[in-house]
């Protein structure tokens, strides 16, 4: 018969060398995450912070010193409530908000309040349908508050959209 050589199976590292490189490559990952955030976070300055609706009136109150305290501002639309375009029978309610730049009359925020009540009713299910769809509806809303205040609204914030 054929000479069977009897072949010792090869080692590999040892289990110590094995985890002693993991704890090495662990420590590296750590150190370039910590490394990239500090340079990611450097030239980054601090969001501003905006006014809860309860104090929304606080803003427009003189601070210390006499002067009117100036800042971002949040503003609640009261409900909008309408049907759609089409199909007409389809009711929609949108619950938002909108942030200012800086405090601004109550008549500005019942004008964005008509606009963006006039427009809901010119939406049609399919426009509206799916997250593109809701993105497409938040920016023309952001559009429209911007222009109807002349620039002062930074963001319209839905709070609750409920389609029946």
């Amino acid at each position: 018969m054929a000479n069977v050589e009897q072949v010792q199976p090869k080692k590999g590292p040892s289990l110590v060398i094995q985890l002693a490189i993991l704890l090495v490559m662990t420590g590296a990952a750590i150190g370039m995450g910590w490394v990239s955030g500090g340079y990611l976070k450097q030239g980054e300055t601090p969001a501003p912070v905006p006014v809860a609706p309860e104090n929304a009136g606080a803003a427009e109150k003189p601070a210390e010193g006499g002067k009117a305290a100036v800042g971002p501002t949040l503003a609640q639309l009261a409900p909008i409530t309408t049907n759609l375009a089409s199909p007409s029978d389809v009711w929609i309610r949108l619950e938002a908000s909108v942030l200012y730049d800086a405090p601004q009359p109550p008549e500005v925020t019942e004008q964005i309040h008509q606009d963006l009540l006039a427009f809901v009713r010119t939406i049609k299910l399919h426009q509206i349908e799916g997250a593109s769809g809701y993105q497409h509806l938040k920016a023309d809303l952001e559009e429209r508050a911007a222009l109807r205040s002349g620039g002062h609204v930074k963001q319209v914030l839905v709070r609750t959209m409920l389609l029946e």
